[in-house]
């Protein structure tokens, strides 16, 4: 797990949380990460997996970015492909 630290990723929580950030720190099943967005919705991208292969479209509901977050009862970490990165980074709150 520790090959995660550092790399964009996608993490959802046992309360239905997904989240797009920069994970700094695992510990059981909490993380740290920084730079963290939510997603409140998502529309036409396939799953929450898809999230991390493609990113958010123009129909989802990214939040703006937390510097740090500590997130607690992760259900899972999934390394963001490049291209669903610049998605990320760049997503508008859907109107």
């Amino acid at each position: 797990m520790d090959s995660f630290c550092g790399t964009a990723v996608v993490i959802t929580t046992l309360h239905r949380g997904v989240f797009f950030g920069y994970l700094e720190g695992i510990n059981g099943d909490d993380v740290i990460a920084t730079k963290v967005r939510i997603c409140i919705s998502w529309c036409d991208t396939k799953g929450f997996i898809g999230l991390a292969t493609h990113g958010p479209n123009i129909k989802c509901r990214i939040g703006p970015a937390a510097s740090r977050v500590l997130l607690k009862n992760v259900t899972a970490i999934i390394a963001v492909d490049p291209e669903a990165v610049i998605a990320w980074e760049t997503a508008p709150w859907a109107k």
